[in-house]
Formats: structure tokens, C-alpha cells, sequence
């Protein structure tokens, strides 16, 4: 029998529901490795021809501690040392599949380390021809340097993302013309810390945001032009779309009235249908390609999670992030007639396992993408880099941070 191992955190959401997903399929649950013990430096023991699973160490306090150091959990930034921190573990699960017998990753630690930084995960989308927004290059310092900057390329709006965020913690929607600026985000700015929370809000004293800014930049800053998208019933909408194995098999709309789609910051779900009659049999089939163009940069992980963005004009289309664990959408089932029908987000990848992703990603070198049929909306072969939209970047040009409180069942995308 296929033996698994899960390095994550035991009792965990999505530790539970892969193991639940075995256990429909027949096999034993997975053996779970905590990453408190990967992070202390503590032995990491796998069975032999184990195929190992890395998932998220989610909001296990000791492992949140171990990654960003002592501190409120609820604190924004940290982000830098948590990157670091993650990638040495990862490191160390990485020796410890090497030195057992027929022991495979179903990840890439390399991988997950460059989706786990935005700087690098845009930079390679767009090397491969992703269409993704315009980013400042180079590093941004200071809150001074954000606005000259802005300034030299003529952008008065745009999306300020700690490098190594993940579920909008610290991203900022700003707008600003003179001294005048408007900025939306979860972060919230209290006795002179950053701490997040689940309530979006402005703030239009340039005071507040240079502080907000110049905290953020300690750990790195990715921004991008602001990239106006499409809405239905006035919220703003944009997609997560799971790839499993190279085909996107599960989508749901992130619909909300800020910028910030995210679940546990007030947006919902949406209406898939409403979508895919706005973009048109092409236009969905185009952005099914798109992501799977994206998860291709990708090829050695198991599933990732694509957020795509529609532009205002329901033809342009933009990746905003690519997620290493963005596949916590529970009791979603699979898009109809793309092969995961009837399955949930673990279920599509037990059965890509079952069907010998592992011994294909070892043996075969497989870094193509199949076929993705949909539905009535079918989408050729991807063999190749999609085409930039206009007004995106198609050419060259974190480590997740604790919540205020544990968000509703969503994914974990910023």
C-alpha cells in the first residue's frame, strides 16, 4: 500500500481533510511530521518509498514563534525571517527524503520558497510569459521611496504586498495624488504596531501611511500597478483556481467591496456562472490557460493555487499570486467536466497520486501541461507560454503571517 507522510501541523484543517481525502480512496492516513519538529531541528523519520507531502505549518503558535521569533501572533511582519526560517525547514525534509529509500516530495522546496516570495514568483510568471500587472523592480525602502518612485512611473495607484505575505496580511491598496492618499488595508495601526485584523479599513493621513509603509518595508516589499477588475452586483470579483497535476480543476469567485477579495476579510463567494457568461466560452477558455500557464512555472508541485484577476473590461486578464498551499477550499467540488467532478481539492490530488504523479515527476521528467476540457468550454493542449494582456508585464521586468483570529473555511491567498 502507497504510504504518505504530511509535514504539517497535527490537527490542522488541511492536514485533517488530505487525510480524510486518503481514507475515501482507500489508503492509511498519512503519517504526520509536526513542523515544530522540523523547525527545533528534531529527527525526521519517513517510511521507506513514502511520498512526502510539505503543507502549511497553518496557526500552530509554537511553529509561528519558532518561524518569526517571540511576539504577538496577531503582529504583521516577520516575514523575512519566517521565509528564511520555512526554507530551512523545508531544507531539512528535503535531506531527510534523501537519505530514505524510495522516498519522494510531492513538492518542490525551491519551488514553494520562490511562490513564498513575490518578488521572484512575478518575476518568473513573467519570464514564462504570464500575463502579470507591472511591478516597481527593484527594492523599495521606505514609504520616501514608494511615492518618488510612483512619482518616475506615472502610477498613482497601485498594490503594496510584503514580499513574503500570504492571506493579505500587510497589503496596501493605495492611492495617492499630492499629499492626498487614500490606503486600504487589514492592517491595522495601533500604539505605533502593525497588527492585523479581520476589518478592512482606510487611512488618508500620509503620516499614518509612511509609518504603515516603513514597517513593512523592513521585510521587503513587492509593488505592483493597480489593476482595475471586473464586478458583478458591485463587488469586485477575482478567481482562485486550483491546478492539480497541470489541469485547473477547481475554481471559486472571491467577490468583496475592497480591494481585497479575501474570504475572512468580509468577501464571499461568488457566482462562477455569472462569470463565465461575462468572459464568454473564449475568454474562459483563456483564462484557464492562463493558469495553467501559471501553475507550469510550477512543475514540480503537486497543485497550486492561481489568483486571477479580470480586468474592468472582461477581456484582460492578470495572475496576482501563485499559492503553494491554496488549495484549502473545503467542499468545493471539481469544475464540471474537467476530471475532478464529484471531488473535493485533496480528493483530485490523492487521485493524481494514486494515478502516479510522484512516480512520473521521478522517472519522466514531466513538465508539460495535458489537456483541459471544461465543460463546454475546452481548452487545447498548453505547450506554451500564454500571451501578455495588454497593460500587463509578459517579460522580465510571506512566509505567511498570522491572523488576528482564525478565518472562516477559504483560501489563503493575499
Amino acid at each position: 500500500m502507497t504510504a504518505l507522510a504530511v509535514v504539517g501541523t497535527p490537527g490542522d484543517r488541511r492536514v485533517d481533510l488530505f487525510a480524510a481525502a486518503c481514507t475515501r480512496h482507500g489508503l492509511a492516513a498519512p503519517a504526520v511530521v509536526p513542523w515544530v519538529r522540523v523547525l527545533r531541528g528534531e529527527e525526521i523519520r519517513l517510511e521507506p518509498g513514502a511520498l512526502v507531502r510539505i503543507d502549511s505549518p497553518g496557526e500552530d503558535p509554537g511553529a509561528d514563534e519558532l518561524l518569526r521569533g517571540p511576539g504577538e501572533p496577531s503582529r504583521v511582519g516577520g516575514g523575512a525571517r519566517w521565509h528564511a526560517a520555512f526554507t530551512a525547514g523545508m531544507a531539512r525534509v528535503r535531506e531527510a527524503a534523501g537519505r530514505t529509500p524510495g522516498a519522494v516530495l510531492l513538492a518542490d522546496p525551491d519551488e514553494i520558497a520562490v511562490m513564498f516570495d513575490k518578488r521572484l514568483c512575478h518575476a518568473r510568471l513573467a519570464a514564462a510569459g504570464v500575463p502579470v500587472p507591472p511591478a516597481l523592480p527593484g527594492p523599495v525602502r521606505d514609504y520616501a521611496e514608494l511615492r518618488r518612485r510612483m512619482g518616475e512611473a506615472r502610477w498613482g495607484r497601485v498594490f503594496v504586498k510584503p514580499a513574503h505575505g500570504s492571506s493579505a496580511s500587510g497589503v496596501v491598496a493605495l492611492h495617492a495624488s499630492g499629499h492626498r492618499v487614500k490606503a486600504v488595508t487589514s492592517a491595522d495601526l495601533s500604539g505605533g504596531e502593525l497588527y492585523n485584523s479581520l476589518r478592512v479599513r482606510s487611512y488618508e493621513d500620509e503620516r499614518d501611511l509612511a509609518v504603515i509603509v516603513d514597517r513593512l518595508a523592513a521585510d521587503g516589499l513587492h509593488v505592483e500597478r493597480w489593476f482595475p477588475k471586473a464586478s458583478i452586483g458591485g463587488r469586485v470579483i477575482d478567481l482562485r483556481v486550483v491546478v492539480v497535476d497541470g489541469t485547473p480543476t477547481h475554481a471559486v469567485v472571491r467577490a468583496g467591496r475592497a480591494p481585497m477579495t479575501n474570504l475572512h476579510l468580509g468577501g464571499v463567494r461568488g457566482d462562477l456562472d455569472a462569470v463565465t457568461a461575462g468572459l464568454g466560452p473564449a475568454g474562459w477558455a483563456r483564462a484557464l490557460e492562463v493558469c495553467a500557464g501559471a501553475a507550469a512555472c510550477f512543475p514540480r508541485s503537486l497543485a497550486v493555487g492561481v489568483d486571477l484577476m479580470i480586468g474592468a473590461d472582461w477581456r484582460g486578464l492578470a495572475v496576482a499570486e501563485v499559492n503553494a498551499f491554496g488549495d484549502l477550499l473545503p467542499r468545493l467540488e471539481g469544475l464540471p467536466g474537467g476530471g475532478a467532478e464529484g471531488l473535493d481539492t485533496y480528493d483530485a490530488q490523492v487521485r493524481a497520486i494514486l494515478g502516479g504523479y510522484a512516480a512520473g515527476r521521478v522517472h519522466l521528467g514531466r513538465h508539460t501541461v495535458g489537456r483541459v476540457h471544461l465543460g463546454r468550454h475546452a481548452v487545447g493542449p498548453v505547450i506554451r507560454p500564454a500571451r501578455p494582456e495588454p497593460g500587463v508585464r509578459g517579460t522580465p521586468g510571506g512566509g505567511p503571517v498570522r491572523r488576528a483570529a482564525r478565518k472562516p473555511e477559504g483560501e489563503a491567498g493575499a
